[in-house]
């Protein structure tokens, strides 16, 4: 069994999440439930749970001051939040999973489904020191990005990249040191992460961080040659807008 812990200053949310996991998730047992971020902390303490249900919002602060309390986070995360823009995109760079209120049924299942997957990979506390880095910031593009691999999680910091490459339903991403890291997420998803961070999608198969532009060269349709010498191409659509931002530079 999964033993869980809720952390909810609702107590309609709460019933409401232990309803549905009592409905729907027959292998997770709720052991313990706090109100507030204290009490939570304690709670976990004493508890020791395979996985917490942290509501963002609390009254006495942030969900978030609950992991700043532990040197060793040694238990899984889901978030439960409202629509908090800042908050989700923090989570979303450090790779780890939300559920949004009202809670439903088949995203607590996913969301689970992930939990049980990326609890047997290794060096999983990276990627709540990731998060926490990046709560602390406080600014539109967190500082540390997390890439999964089916084998590891990779920190980087967005400089660290020079370009992201599709590969069907994986992503390729390049680094400044050289290294190629296959991650099992979308070109789609790393486009919505890095938009705030001075990437390019110039192409359907292309994502380009614009600091590591060396060349535009207009002729053949259009390609930009990177600072490590690879070319990427530039779709018809995107010509005018790769055009004036280099023009701008």
């Amino acid at each position: 069994m999964i033993r869980a812990v809720i952390v909810e200053d609702e107590a309609v949310s709460f019933k409401l999440l232990q309803k549905i996991l009592t409905d729907n998730c027959k292998d997770v047992e709720v052991v313990g439930y706090a109100e507030s971020s204290k009490r939570a902390i304690d709670l976990i303490k004493v508890l020791n749970p395979d996985i917490i249900f942290l509501d963002i919002q609390m009254q006495d602060g942030s969900g978030f001051t609950v992991l700043e309390a532990f040197d060793q986070i040694d238990f899984g995360i889901i978030f439960v939040t409202a629509h908090d823009q800042y908050a989700i995109k923090a989570i979303k760079w450090s790779a780890l999973d939300y559920i949004l209120k009202p809670v439903n049924p088949e995203d607590l299942k996913a969301a689970l489904a992930k939990f049980k997957k990326s609890a047997k990979m290794p060096a999983n506390q990276l990627r709540h020191t990731a998060l926490i880095e990046n709560i602390k910031e406080k600014k539109n593009s967190p500082n540390k990005i997390v890439l999964p691999t089916n084998e590891e999680y990779h920190i980087v910091s967005p400089d660290e990249i020079i370009r992201c490459q599709s590969d069907n339903y994986y992503t390729n991403i390049f680094l400044t040191n050289g290294k190629k890291v296959l991650v099992s997420k979308t070109l789609k998803e790393y486009e919505q992460l890095l938009s705030d961070s001075g990437f390019l999608r110039t192409h359907n198969s292309h994502l380009i961080n614009i600091k590591y532009i060396k060349t535009f060269v207009r002729l053949e349709g259009g390609y930009i040659v990177m600072t490590d010498d690879k070319i990427v191409p530039v779709s018809r659509r995107k010509k005018n807008e790769v055009l004036e931002l280099i023009s701008n530079m």
